[in-house]
């Protein structure tokens, strides 16, 4: 049995697995080496519903009769990080209204495997480290995008550049856990 739509795009069991493997999608249509984007998440039957105009910019049907599940979320994408900024910094800085019910980024960075850490000389500076890490042999690049609910669900989507498909996408709640904390705490007040 065939358990791939027949876009190839692995099955997503619930709304925010379906709105991360979304974001990840089309961030992958905008190719590999783009700044960090931050999306919002929003309820999509309240978005038609109090927002007809932008749910209709966004594509959406304007009547739920369609089928829709009510507890699907769409991405609205926000706009771009300020280059030079770091992430963590930029994200302190946000605070979203009551409409949105979650938030999603995606980022690209270069990893190690475990095995590299050993490695890792001592004396290097977060320059130096970044510097080390790009010329490492076994560093992969990789498109991390992870999203939370004001609940406190978390998913998350990670492509590696070698294997850039949606068929080799992983997912999971707790693959990227520090990114996950810093966009729950977009929603503290």
């Amino acid at each position: 049995m065939n358990n791939l739509p027949s876009d190839g795009t692995p099955l997503a069991s619930g709304p925010l697995t379906r709105a991360v493997l979304e974001i990840d999608e089309y961030t992958s249509g905008l190719g590999w080496d783009q700044p960090a984007r931050l999306f919002a998440l929003v309820n999509t039957a309240r978005l038609r519903a109090e927002e007809p105009g932008l749910a209709g910019q966004l594509g959406l049907a304007d009547d739920a009769s369609n089928g829709a599940d009510t507890s699907s979320l769409t991405p609205v994408e926000q706009e771009e990080v300020p280059a030079g900024t770091p992430l963590d910094e930029f994200l302190g800085t946000i605070a979203w209204p009551g409409a949105v019910d979650g938030c999603a980024v995606t980022v690209e960075r270069l990893m190690l495997p475990p095995s590299a850490e050993a490695a890792v000389p001592e004396d290097l500076d977060e320059g130096g480290l970044a510097t080390w890490v790009a010329g490492h042999p076994e560093r992969r690049e990789v498109r991390m995008t992870v999203a939370v609910l004001r609940s406190g669900e978390r998913e998350s989507a990670l492509r590696l550049r070698e294997k850039d498909t949606a068929t080799e996408v992983l997912t999971g709640a707790d693959l990227v856990p520090g990114l996950a904390e810093a966009l729950t705490a977009t929603f503290e007040e």
